[in-house]
């Protein structure tokens, strides 16, 4: 076996044989006989195991001189989650996913998570088989397949979307990259059932998707958000061109199905990204599993809701004002302050359907605005002021590759935000999964089963499930009675 990451070579045998969902996007299997490389979910006859290499990433087997697939498909698998055990790469790969690549250089990358460009690259290479540059162009190049594949978007424009500013270097990767120039791959599709720009968003199962619509419709914003049983509806900006998104779960496969509006290509890679965080798409939830397995409560939340998620959100603005709205205050107060906030100082999209026609406000525009006209106490008012001019003079933000002990004091360096606040934020607007708001009340009487333990005793207790604690918070608070609800801090 020829791989660069040091894989569990029996374990990968087994799932790519047993064609185990639950390592869809944790290996890669390579088949030298053919020249591609396979989820572990292919549906294709399994190939001889003489014929077979393993490789931690599609990047990795890409490096190596294999395409992807046509039948499993690559582009569909989730992340891997090992990386999230090494806070550099964890930090880099989310930087990567975000598109920071597309405009800077590889050193630039290496400088913002502390390490020379050098370093990096034997950290990407030893720990997932490939380089930075070449997980990007990976990404980009499948990205454009499943665009190719699953929509009637030009050529040109799934050329912008994937992030080529030029459609000839774009059919020269496309062809270098998969073996086939890009109109093949419309060929081989054949027409599609309608003109609907719905995209397939793959995710390792169990996933409890009733429940994350559950936790999001309870906390949804009117106006701007629609949360029904069985779907997800959004408006997304910008202002000028706004879209409605929706999102639904496919009953036949471990997928969720994006339906996009009228959207300017260049947009799409953000949208899939922020739709996989809000329903946290990428969870490996065997490994969070193994990990609460010594815990009595965290085992009995883990066998009651074995699907469970962390729910994130569309905007990390929009989550630290829901936050503070919602300090001390029932979810159901939180929400009518906030639809308060939309009405107010929000503004209005032209030619949207009532109930999907607001636009959230802008830090700018609350920066300085009377809240205390909509209801909103004081000093709850002005935390939002202060958290509004933080984002709008850049001393605040929610991009992707945050430490969270930086992002938490930043945070708490702000007048009433405190380490409540501030883990809450961190959970649902960065997905962060250590997060651990280990003063929230719910938390401290659900572990105390009876007693409310302390906030040290709560963080004491919590430091066996990390990286996880995030998810421990979703299944502690699954656990909780009804009549609890969690509360917020002030500072």
């Amino acid at each position: 076996m020829d791989t660069a990451l040091p894989l569990d070579y029996a374990a990968c045998e087994s799932a790519r044989l047993a064609r185990d969902a639950r390592f869809d996007g944790v290996f890669y299997t390579a088949v030298r006989s053919t020249g591609i490389y396979c989820r572990p979910v292919c549906p294709a006859p399994p190939p001889k195991p003489r014929n077979v290499d393993y490789y931690p990433t599609a990047a990795a087997a890409a490096a190596a001189g294999f395409r992807p697939c046509l039948r499993c498909r690559p582009e569909l698998a989730p992340e891997a989650q090992d990386a999230l055990h090494n806070e550099t790469l964890q930090r880099a790969l989310a930087l990567i996913h975000d598109g920071y690549l597309q405009d800077a250089a590889v050193g630039e990358l290496a400088a913002r998570v502390g390490l020379s460009a050098r370093q990096l690259q034997r950290l990407f290479v030893a720990r997932l088989g490939a380089a930075p540059a070449q997980i990007h162009a990976t990404r980009r190049l499948l990205l454009a397949k499943q665009l190719l594949t699953e929509t009637g978007l030009p050529v040109t424009d799934v050329a912008m979307a994937a992030g080529y500013n030029s459609l000839r270097r774009f059919n020269a990767a496309f062809l270098e990259g998969c073996g086939m120039p890009p109109t093949a791959i419309r060929r081989q599709r054949g027409a599609l059932d309608d003109g609907a720009l719905t995209l397939r968003l793959g995710y390792r199962p169990p996933l409890d998707f009733p429940a994350m619509l559950a936790f999001l419709r309870r906390r949804c914003i009117p106006g701007i958000e629609q949360i029904g049983e069985d779907r997800y509806q959004r408006v997304i900006g910008p202002a000028e061109r706004p879209s409605i998104i929706t999102v639904t779960a496919d009953p036949r496969r471990p997928e969720l199905l994006l339906q996009l509006g009228q959207i300017d290509p260049r947009a799409i890679p953000g949208v899939v990204r922020r739709v996989r965080r809000i329903f946290d798409l990428d969870a490996d939830l065997r490994m969070v599993h193994a990990t609460f397995a010594q815990e009595p409560l965290l085992a009995r939340g883990v066998a009651e809701r074995p699907g469970l998620r962390v729910p994130g959100g569309w905007d990390g603005f929009e989550v630290a004002v829901r936050a503070v709205l919602g300090q001390q205050v029932s979810v159901a107060a939180a929400i009518t302050l906030a639809r308060r906030v939309v009405d107010r100082f929000g503004g209005v999209l032209d030619g949207m359907p009532e109930g999907l026609d607001r636009e959230f406000p802008t830090p700018l525009q609350l920066a300085d605005a009377p809240l205390e006209s909509i209801g909103l106490p004081r000093s709850r008012a002005a935390t939002v002021r202060a958290v509004a001019a933080a984002v709008a003079e850049r001393r605040l933000d929610f991009a992707a590759g945050q430490r969270l002990d930086s992002f938490i004091e930043r945070c708490v360096a702000l007048p009433g935000i405190g380490p409540w606040t501030a883990h809450y934020i961190a959970l649902r607007a960065l997905g962060l999964p250590d997060a651990f708001p280990a003063g929230d009340l719910v938390l401290q009487q659900v572990l105390g089963e009876g007693t409310r333990l302390s906030e040290r005793a709560t963080e004491a207790r919590s430091q066996a499930w990390r990286p996880w604690r995030a998810y421990a918070v979703l299944h502690l608070w699954h656990l909780a009675t009804p009549t609890v609800t969690t509360s917020g801090d002030t500072k």
